[in-house]
């Protein structure tokens, strides 16, 4: 694909996009999106990168019109969107495909709903089943199907109605690692090929390598909320090689950003440029709340002992493909114990601390008295829990208490996660007792059994 210069040549333009949702009880709002301006243009592959709750599927639904922003705008052909784009086509994290309909009936929905005739959507579902490697079958239903080909069916559906842009929504995330690997090549292999039925592909990923292996430019947002901290350039030619230096550095380079929030954006290896002053945190103090990485300790111990038997200090990219886990798994894993002072991060490594190294090493009894020991100093959220359960005369409180102070700051969702998270490392460390069926919390030492209902 060449891209020609000029803003002619710019397919997709978002300009200051803001997105707010209302906080639960009337406690204001959250902020999703903050001043966020985005281009895609004709012939060039870009991925939105970025961790969880930096607003990619939120940024994603906007442009395609699904959702309106709340200030900004998205202009798509040099025309404002004002509902769902005409211009664009989406493929799915779940495949989202109708379980009555065959797999031709499926892919044709798009051309349907356009009033296209029998003859010509039948003549184009055909070849866009084709083209995915599924030609012979057209009459299954998605229940005969595995996930592999349930996929190739969401792809076959965009292709078909062969849009300016490919909007794909992590869409090989839901699938085992041989199969994504292969349809994720096939994707590369019709784009290098010139035979894409789409002007350009716009992805959003949590897969680092795969950002590096697709696009030519890989856009990597903040979080808390979502904003634009800079662009990386791809400069790899195509098709691409995973074993090759160039690879390596870029992929190094992006998980050093994604791990250090303060961290410049290089464009490229020898060109730093400034990242964007971040928009006004949300309203929960840092310093008061900071958000606890969703990690449970049994995910934190093996961590820092894997790191101890590699000598104490891993590469964040090398330890991510030998346990299969993709950046929105382990890099809470990794701030979690970063958080508790388990471990620092550092140009894409990990090295485990003294306490890591002891938490990692020790015997249970001992482990948990660390972690204990830890969380007390670093967790404000569940030394809060374990405090007031201390100045209780009975020791008790029910947990809706906490989720009320969590819903001042958080959407319902992320303070339920909150609440987990402070809840799993409570007791892990037996600071605290939890029981979900009565929603109550109590402190080890009053009751064996909880508190009576």
């Amino acid at each position: 694909m060449v891209t020609l210069p000029g803003n002619n040549n710019i397919l997709l333009r978002a300009e200051d996009l803001c997105k707010t949702f209302p906080l639960p009880e009337g406690n204001g709002v959250f902020t999703a999106l903050k001043d966020v301006s985005v281009t895609v243009r004709n012939g060039e592959v870009v991925a939105l990168l970025g961790r969880s709750g930096s607003g990619k599927s939120t940024l994603l639904r906007i442009l395609a019109g699904l959702i309106p922003p709340s200030s900004g705008e998205v202009q798509s052909g040099n025309k404002a969107v004002r509902g769902p784009n005409p211009d664009v086509a989406m493929v799915f994290q779940s495949f989202a495909l109708l379980p009555w309909l065959t797999v031709q009936e499926n892919v044709e929905l798009g051309l349907k709903a356009r009033g296209m005739g029998r003859e010509e959507r039948r003549a184009r579902a055909l070849k866009a089943i084709d083209m995915v490697g599924l030609d012979g079958f057209e009459s299954a239903y998605p229940k005969e199907l595995s996930g592999g080909m349930k996929q190739r069916v969401g792809f076959a559906r965009a292709f078909v109605v062969q849009p300016l842009v490919l909007f794909m929504d992590e869409p090989f995330s839901a699938l085992d690692v041989l199969t994504a690997e292969n349809l994720r090549g096939e994707i590369g292999d019709l784009w290098e090929a010139g035979t894409f039925p789409a002007k350009s592909i716009l992805i959003v990923t949590h897969n680092i390598e795969e950002a590096v292996l697709l696009a030519d430019r890989v856009i990597i947002l903040g979080s808390n909320p979502g904003f634009v901290r800079g662009e990386v350039q791809i400069d790899l030619s195509r098709p691409r090689n995973r074993a090759t230096p160039r690879f390596k550095a870029l992929v190094d380079h992006i998980y050093t950003v994604m791990t250090n929030p303060a961290a410049k954006v290089a464009e490229a290896v020898t060109k730093v440029v400034e990242v964007a002053k971040p928009p006004t945190p949300q309203k929960a103090p840092p310093e008061q709340f900071p958000p606890l990485p969703h990690a449970r300790a049994g995910g934190l111990s093996g961590l820092l002992e894997l790191l101890v038997e590699q000598g104490g200090r891993d590469d964040l990219p090398m330890l991510a493909d030998r346990l299969r886990l993709e950046v929105d798994d382990l890099l809470p894993i990794v701030d979690a114990a970063a958080l508790l002072g388990f471990a620092k991060v550092a140009q894409g490594d990990v090295m485990v601390t003294p306490e890591g190294h002891a938490f990692a090493t020790s015997t249970i009894l001992e482990s948990k008295e660390i972690f204990r020991q830890q969380v007390l100093d670093h967790a404000p959220l569940v030394t809060l829990i374990y405090q007031t359960l201390k100045e209780k005369n009975d020791g008790e409180m029910r947990a809706d208490f906490f989720l009320d102070i969590l819903d001042e700051h958080y959407p319902d969702e992320e303070a339920e996660r909150q609440f987990g998270t402070a809840v799993d490392w409570g007791r892990y460390s037996e600071l605290f007792e939890y029981d979900a069926r009565s929603g109550w919390l109590w402190l080890p030492e009053v009751a064996s059994g909880g508190p009576d209902e």
